[in-house]
């Protein structure tokens, strides 16, 4: 059962970053670099979203002082995937043209994210390299996710301005509000989830059958 929600965060989270992306208002820092390279240098940006994530682990095992977290690759994979799926099937299907409607676009693009962030992370299960910086940076100042989330999204913001990726005031409330709605989210995932995960541990006296019920 915790995997079918590590997959669902996922695809929830790049149908979220799909979302800003179409606004056209400007996407995360990290997404910008991702779109700028894509156009610049070529390849998807689900391709560039592995390429990165390869760097990430190699930098956080360097931070950690420990093995490389090659499992985040899988994630990364997937994650990659999830962005290419979305962007194709979104692509005629949302073009926003109206200031209010690439507004609107962007708004549940971003609350999306950090929904499908703190629903996979929750799992516990090979972080995207990204989201593992966010976990390492909080560990190491020992502030919050808010703190370290919007200083991953800084240094990520130069690099996609080096790049000339899709910066926009869109990026600016990412930069702002991305890491408080991810602050908001991970109680609230961590409390519906542990109650769902934790159901049939809890829950001795049901039929057996009903233990594949969930």
């Amino acid at each position: 059962m915790k995997y079918v929600f590590y997959v669902l965060g996922i695809l929830i989270l790049t149908l979220g970053i799909s979302f800003t992306i179409q606004s056209d208002l400007g996407t995360s820092p990290f997404d910008a670099l991702l779109v700028g390279l894509s156009i610049n240098a070529g390849l998807t940006v689900g391709s560039w979203e592995v390429i990165i994530a390869l760097i990430l682990i190699c930098f956080n095992s360097f931070l950690k002082m420990q093995r490389p977290e090659v499992l985040g690759l899988l994630t990364a994979f997937i994650t990659g995937i999830g962005i290419d799926m979305w962007l194709f099937l979104l692509h005629n299907l949302i073009t926003p043209e109206l200031w209010y409607s690439k507004i609107i676009c962007f708004g549940i693009g971003l609350v999306v994210i950090g929904l499908g962030t703190a629903t996979y992370l929750h799992t516990n299960f090979a972080p995207i390299p990204v989201d593992r910086l966010t976990l390492i940076i909080q560990e190491l100042t020992k502030t919050n996710i808010f703190f370290s989330r919007t200083v991953i999204y800084l240094a990520f913001l130069i690099m996609a301005m080096i790049s000339n990726g899709p910066i926009g005031v869109g990026t600016l409330l990412t930069v702002c509000l991305g890491g408080l709605i991810l602050n908001y989210f991970m109680p609230f995932t961590e409390k519906v989830l542990d109650r769902v995960l934790t159901q049939p541990s809890t829950s001795p006296n049901y039929d057996k059958d009903k233990k594949h019920s969930i």
